[in-house]
């Protein structure tokens, strides 16, 4: 009981220090400005100051923002994720020369620092001319999100018995309707769990949009909450309202896919 105790106690603990920061970002962004700032700190927004979110929703930048977050993302995820899925087949049920060096190689390419790529992507994108555009910013989060996603999708693929799509075959199906009508569907749970990837990467991500971009008119939502902050102070209210904002796609995405999503890391971890 005493055991017991002690790691729920644990659990307690570890579960309000995750929490506590989602509160604090919400709590801020309803107080009022003398309570941001006021010492000491202010737990509950009372009088409940709705102003912040309607500076924000007010404000034609931040739907550009949204718009281009949605934009990059839903095409980093779709487009991600159906390339990798192609690869992961192809390593998975094909065999050619060096199919164990692309492999390793998918799983090198995860240890090279970010920042030691931002000048190679900065200067590929000026020559082909897609800086500061979002086409140039989906390209290089692809290039980022697709060899992880074959690789987990790789072991998945492998996990699924190969006997289904000879029986398919058999019965006079093409390689294309074994596909569609027998993988995919047993695919398509680890097809989520993978996806989750792409989209933190796509929807979160800020370091490499506030380098490749360089135009405000394509600011995703990353950088423009960065806007908020000005050289001798910070706007809280209004930084942490476009916060809240920025957070519920994700919250609304992970309960939508979080059942499917287990089952799908679990059995692509049945067989590499």
């Amino acid at each position: 009981m005493r055991r017991r105790a002690l790691v729920n106690g644990a659990c307690v603990i570890i579960a309000v220090l995750f929490v506590f920061p989602v509160y604090w970002m919400a709590s801020t962004a309803l107080k009022p400005d003398a309570d941001i700032v006021s010492y000491p700190p202010v737990l509950l927004p009372w009088p409940i100051e709705l102003g912040h979110f309607g500076r924000v929703l007010g404000d034609g930048e931040f739907w550009a923002a949204l718009r281009a977050s949605l934009t990059v993302t839903v095409t980093v995820v779709t487009a991600g994720t159906l390339v990798a899925l192609m690869a992961a087949v192809a390593l998975a049920r094909f065999t050619f020369r060096g199919r164990t060096g692309f492999v390793l190689g998918l799983i090198i390419v995860q240890m090279i620092p970010a920042e030691a790529l931002f000048i190679p992507f900065y200067l590929m994108l000026r020559e082909t001319r897609l800086l500061g555009q979002l086409a140039g910013l989906m390209l290089v989060y692809l290039s980022i999100t697709v060899p992880f996603t074959a690789w987990m999708l790789r072991g998945f693929v492998a996990s699924i018995p190969a006997d289904l799509e000879e029986a398919a075959a058999m019965d006079g199906a093409s390689r294309w309707q074994t596909f569609w009508r027998v993988l995919f569907p047993l695919v398509a749970p680890g097809l989520l769990a993978t996806s989750i990837f792409s989209f933190i990467t796509a929807w979160t991500e800020f370091t490499y949009a506030y380098v490749l971009i360089n135009d405000p008119r394509n600011y995703p939502l990353p950088v423009y909450i960065q806007s908020f902050i000005g050289r001798d102070d910070v706007d809280y209210g209004p930084q942490m309202a476009v916060a809240f904002l920025f957070t519920l796609p994700v919250v609304v995405f992970f309960l939508f896919v979080q059942r499917r999503a287990v089952a799908g890391m679990s059995a692509g971890a049945v067989k590499g």
